[in-house]
C-alpha cells in the first residue's frame, strides 16, 4: 500500500505525453506536422483543445504552470465534454501540488468532473485518455481507479482503428506513446500499435 508521500510522487509523475517524443518504430518516421481536431470552442478561445493540451503538458512538469492551468478551468461551468476532461486533469494536477490535507478533495473533484465529461461524450478517446492517465497513477486504496481497464480497452481499440480513432494525429501519438512506453499494453499490442500509420 502506498503512503501519502508515495502518492504525491505518483501524482507528480502524471503522464503528459502530448508533445513527447514519438515512440520508436513506425511512429518515429512520422511527419512533424499536426492535424488538429476542432471543438465548438473558437481558435482564439482559451478552451480550444490545442491550447488545453499545451497547458496540460506544461502543468505536468511545473507547479506554477499547474496552478495556472487549474485557475484557467476552475470556474468553467459549460458542458463541452472535452473541456471538462481537461478540467478534471487540472484538478488532479492540483492534487499533486496541494497540501496533504487537501489532496483527496482535489482527486475527488477530478473524479466527479471526469464522470461528467464521460457521461456527455462516452466514446471520446481523448477524455478517456485524460481519465486513464490520472486513474492509472492513483493508489488503489483510494478506490478512485475504477475505470482503468475500461478506459485502457477503449484507448487501445481507438488507437488500433486510427485514423478512424476519433483522435487527431497529435492526440493519437500521445495515446500510443503513453500506452506503449508506460507498459500499459502487451508486447504484441505494442507492435500492432507501432505499425498503425498516423
Amino acid at each position: 500500500m502506498k503512503s501519502l508521500f508515495q502518492w504525491r510522487v505518483g501524482l507528480f509523475l502524471l503522464p503528459v505525453a502530448l508533445g513527447a517524443a514519438p515512440a520508436t518504430g513506425a511512429s518515429a518516421a512520422a511527419p512533424s506536422s499536426f492535424t488538429f481536431s476542432f471543438s465548438f470552442a473558437a481558435l482564439d478561445s482559451p478552451f480550444h483543445p490545442t491550447i488545453l493540451r499545451r497547458h496540460y503538458e506544461q502543468a505536468a512538469a511545473d507547479k506554477a504552470a499547474g496552478e495556472k492551468f487549474y485557475k484557467l478551468l476552475a470556474d468553467y461551468k459549460d458542458r463541452d465534454a472535452l473541456v471538462l476532461g481537461y478540467k478534471g486533469a487540472a484538478e488532479a494536477i492540483r492534487a499533486r501540488d496541494a497540501s496533504m490535507f487537501n489532496k483527496l478533495t482535489y482527486v475527488q473533484d477530478a473524479a466527479r468532473t471526469f464522470e461528467q465529461a464521460v457521461s456527455l461524450d462516452p466514446n471520446n478517446p481523448e477524455i478517456r485518455f485524460l481519465r486513464f492517465s490520472v486513474e492509472s497513477n492513483l493508489p488503489a486504496f483510494l478506490g478512485l481507479s475504477k475505470h482503468v481497464d475500461e478506459d485502457k480497452e477503449l484507448l487501445l481499440n481507438a488507437a488500433l482503428a486510427h485514423p478512424k480513432s476519433g483522435l487527431d494525429a497529435e492526440a493519437f501519438r500521445t495515446v500510443r506513446h503513453f500506452l506503449v512506453n508506460r507498459g500499459h499494453v502487451s508486447d504484441e499490442q505494442a507492435q500492432r500499435l507501432n505499425r498503425v500509420a498516423e
